[in-house]
């Protein structure tokens, strides 16, 4: 059943049971997701960090947050973490999911777009937050206090979006060649103007490598990939023009993080009485992921120059004399590329058999059962649909023989069927302990979900021939789960935790430590007691 915006506010905003007194509540929220930032990469780099992550980290840290889901992808990522919602409600199962029922011959549909706009596809489309089915907590504290700022600026258009939801007054992103808005504002910030053209003049100049520390260099070892060339030999040398290059370097997140910090001075954020939230996406570690690798020379150089980028950002802060706190977490984590993990003493790792795609699975079954049409809809995992034009004594049989194939192959860890995840409760227990099935379960919705989901064993990268991209995420293995979650005041006795928490729990704990009240089960997450000093409503 869908869940509305009115009645998720009311559950949200029902009177909540009072207990001891917040220590004074932040003006500003900062709430950070790093794409691909994988609770691995935090724990193998936290020594190296001098700057904003080292500062962060000096906080509460807990180590082992989870994404506690299946579908670790952007979109179902940055949708938990301020609604405090797994994917499940918040009706975003993925970046795209097939909708066989909208009238258009792409029936594909990207999660942050509107495909009631005509001729709208998965690829070029108008970006909305109409699929977002809970409110985020910028539009909580609007509806608390009318006051407050919601405002968002990412790299990715999906990650402004899910973080901000439906009421934003500020939504950033950027398009492949500027920073653009979905929204009509009534006055459009001089400072993006700004940001952009400065941005324009970076990417029509050629950039030299980066100076590469030791501990970097070390990692500098090319990795033969067959179809490709040798991945890992190089350090964000660019040609003049070259958008691509320039999103996939650390030059792009110092670009948002610069935009954001411009906004906080133009619109004099965390100055008023309402608190305001600032939401960030930093997209250049998932791209620098997909392109490079997590474990070569420019995943280090990456994440080295996002912790002086994020340390300058904060040093912004400080200077501005606002009151803020900060959160930072990631959408996902990601897994290096199969040819690095083997010579690294992963023996198993490989590429995915592309016999595995949902179109060349379906074509076979045609010709065993003798129908035509596609049959079948989806990639080589995940969510997988069968035709809805096949009779339902057809789409029986070829449901049969899909469970069949994909259950028997060396690849496959598990397959679920639609029935059987619907029957799968939400889990109670920590998520480093849920089952395959709970984990596909928090990511499902009987509305957009496929079929059947097909999980692939642990170490089996979803690409097969490669082009651009060389390793991925979006698998439910910790590697794609586990992602570090940081809370950060000034002048707060730091710790770092150890128990397993999800990113759910972010949007309930920023809640507490502004005063907003959440009632306890309204959302799929819980308060954190003692995360940068949080007295959590009981």
């Amino acid at each position: 059943m869908r869940i509305s915006l009115v009645t998720a506010l009311g559950a949200i905003f029902a009177s909540a049971s009072s207990a001891q007194p917040q220590p004074t509540p932040p003006k500003l929220l900062v709430v950070i997701s790093v794409d691909q930032f994988s609770a691995d990469l935090f724990d193998e780099y936290r020594p190296q960090f001098t700057g904003g992550l080292a500062r962060l980290a000096s906080g509460t840290v807990f180590r082992n947050g989870y994404q506690s889901h299946a579908a670790t992808e952007t979109c179902p990522g940055h949708s938990t973490i301020l609604t405090g919602d797994h994917p499940s409600r918040t009706g975003i199962i993925a970046n795209s999911w097939v909708d066989q029922s909208v009238q258009r011959a792409d029936k594909t549909i990207y999660c942050a777009e509107d495909p009631n706009v005509p001729g709208s596809t998965h690829s070029s489309y108008q970006v909305s937050p109409v699929s977002l089915r809970v409110p985020t907590l910028g539009e909580l504290m609007k509806a608390r206090w009318p006051a407050s700022r919601n405002i968002a600026i990412a790299g990715k258009d999906r990650a402004a979006v899910m973080m901000s939801g439906h009421r934003a007054d500020q939504r950033w992103y950027w398009d492949g060649k500027q920073f653009a808005t979905d929204l009509a504002v009534a006055r459009r910030p001089a400072s993006v103007a700004a940001v952009n053209a400065a941005v324009g003049r970076m990417i029509a100049a050629p950039a030299l490598p980066l100076a590469s520390p030791q501990f970097c260099s070390a990692r500098a070892q090319p990795i033969p990939v067959e179809g490709h060339a040798p991945v890992g030999s190089g350090a964000f040398a660019r040609a003049a023009g070259d958008a691509a290059a320039f999103e996939a370097s650390p030059e792009f997140d110092g670009s948002v993080l610069a935009l954001a910090a411009a906004l906080v001075r133009e619109m004099q954020l965390g100055r008023r009485t309402a608190p305001d939230v600032l939401s960030i996406g930093l997209s250049a570690t998932d791209y620098v992921g997909h392109t490079y690798g997590t474990e070569g020379q420019e995943m280090c150089l990456q994440l080295l120059s996002l912790d002086w980028d994020l340390g300058d950002f904060l040093k912004f802060l400080d200077a501005s004399k606002i009151d803020y706190a900060v959160a930072l977490t990631a959408d996902h984590g990601g897994q290096d590329l199969p040819e690095r993990l083997r010579l690294h003493g992963v023996p198993d790792a490989q590429r995915v058999d592309t016999a595995l795609a949902a179109s060349a699975v379906g074509k076979a079954i045609g010709a065993k059962l003798g129908l035509t049409g596609p049959l079948l809809f989806g990639d080589v995992a995940g969510d997988m649909y069968l035709d809805r034009a096949l009779k339902p004594a057809d789409r029986a049989r070829v449901l049969a023989e899909a469970l069949s194939f994909y259950r028997a192959h060396p690849q496959v860890a598990a397959v679920f069927t639609s029935d059987e995840l619907a029957r799968t409760p939400i889990p109670l227990t920590t998520p480093d302990k849920w089952s395959l099935a709970e984990r596909a379960r928090a990511s499902f919705d009987p509305q957009r979900s496929g079929d059947f989901v097909v999980i692939l064993k642990e170490h089996v990268t979803p690409i097969g021939h490669v082009t651009r991209s060389v390793a991925t995420h979006g698998s439910p293995w910790d590697y794609d789960r586990r992602v570090p979650i940081l809370f950060w005041r000034p002048v707060r006795v730091g710790a770092t935790l150890e128990t397993p928490v999800e990113t759910t729990d972010i949007m309930p704990t920023l809640a507490a430590m502004i005063g907003l009240p959440v009632v306890a089960g309204s959302i799929d997450g819980k308060c954190l007691d003692g995360a940068a000093d949080v007295i959590c409503q009981r």
